[in-house]
């Protein structure tokens, strides 16, 4: 023991001789807001600048043009763009070369790939470069659809030191599924930032309700996700439409932007929904919006680890989620929230009623959300728990 803590203060007094912080590159597909891509941007924001040094490689052509890089330069932290088609060609060889360059110049001792995109198109030259500790991330469960996209994402995720999970049930995925040993694995969970998630007042509250068409007096459920076939949004409105003649008032608030946003729409119309559901597009203010649901709800067909519950429950506003994927990391089932099978409106709008009805039942489950999420999820032990991977990975490098 004795020895192992003497090698590291030489260590730690050789970086102090170099008056040097550890160098981190970020790399990340795009600046769009997704979960992904906010997780990279709170933890860019929140790691110790007095300790690290961070950078952010941007792939996709036009991204770093995306509502995120705004927050990238706020915190002073450089966004490279290193556009690419594809994953494969002479486009991405170039790009590279030029990343393999771009590392060694900036004697990156770490480079942190956060999707499936840079995983595959960093590591190999991360790799290359001799970066000291290369870091893949997995933070889905069955995506991406095509086989051969796994299995490249597969053998990239191999090559770097560590793969990062954003929940234990990923982990124990990466682990009986994909077949990597443990100790290539590490489990650093998405986590919340109270500081963006101030109350609004009663006041405020009202207004924005008034500005979606929501009337005075109506009871409020909502989701806030990415209109993408995966988060399954259509189930919500099934459920509504079978609450609708017991809860005359009910209205839905769904906060975020897809593809799926016409098709919703339609389902609506076709459901006799009428006005009572609300999309408000993408929002800035969007993991704020929670608190204007009584109940918040996730209808996932799959999940990695989902912010968006973190940051519901983080609110005390309770939640109904699909149980799949990393739900069940997040939410304590008749505790902190509710689970339901996905893709089963029926009992979905079972959940929702009873929570409706029941509104002691719903603000003791959202007061217990909350003590847990910022017991658990709180952004400060998460990030530091980040630091000290970097730190040991860096270490041993």
């Amino acid at each position: 023991m004795a020895t192992a803590q003497a090698a590291l203060v030489v260590r730690q007094v050789s970086r102090a001789q170099r008056h040097d912080r550890t160098r981190v590159v970020f790399c990340i597909d795009n600046m769009q807001i997704g979960g992904t891509e906010l997780n990279a941007v709170r933890t860019a924001e929140l790691l110790d600048r007095t300790r690290f040094d961070v950078a952010v490689v941007c792939l996709q052509r036009g991204g770093a043009r995306g509502p995120l890089l705004a927050r990238y330069e706020a915190a002073g932290i450089p966004v490279l763009p290193f556009p690419i088609k594809k994953l494969y060609g002479v486009d991405a060889l170039r790009q590279g070369l030029r990343l393999t360059a771009l590392l060694r110049r900036h004697r990156a001792d770490v480079f942190h790939a956060h999707d499936f995109y840079s995983n595959i198109f960093g590591v190999f030259w991360a790799r290359l470069a001799g970066t000291r500790a290369v870091i893949a991330s997995r933070r889905w469960w069955g995506w991406p659809p095509r086989r051969t996209q796994r299995i490249v994402n597969s053998v990239a995720s191999r090559l770097a030191h560590r793969v990062l999970a954003n929940s234990p049930a990923i982990a124990e995925m990466l682990h009986h599924t994909e077949r990597f040993s443990r100790t290539r694995i590490a489990v650093v969970p998405n986590f919340v930032d109270d500081r963006t998630l101030a109350a609004f007042s009663a006041d405020q509250r009202a207004t924005l309700l008034r500005q979606f068409g929501v009337p005075a007096g109506a009871r409020v459920i909502g989701a806030v996700a990415g209109l993408n076939p995966i988060k399954d949004h259509a189930t919500l409105l099934r459920a509504v439409a079978l609450l609708t003649p017991r809860w005359p008032e009910l209205h839905v608030v769904i906060v975020g932007e897809g593809p799926c946003r016409h098709t919703l729409a339609t389902l609506s119309d076709r459901l006799e929904l009428g006005g009572r559901v609300h999309f408000t597009g993408l929002r800035d203010d969007g993991p704020r919006l929670h608190q204007l649901f009584e109940v918040s709800a996730l209808c996932s067909l799959s999940e990695g680890f989902p912010n968006t519950l973190l940051e519901a429950m983080a609110q005390a506003v309770p939640v109904v989620a699909t149980e799949v994927g990393g739900t069940r990391d997040v939410v304590s089932h008749g505790t902190t929230g509710l689970l339901v099978p996905p893709a089963h409106p029926e009992v979905l709008a079972a959940a929702l009623d009873g929570l409706l009805a029941d509104r002691a039942r719903a603000t003791a489950m959202g007061l217990a959300a909350q003590r847990h999420v910022r017991a658990v999820f709180g952004a400060r032990a998460v990030v530091a728990s980040l630091e000290t991977l970097y730190d040991e990975l860096v270490s041993h490098g």
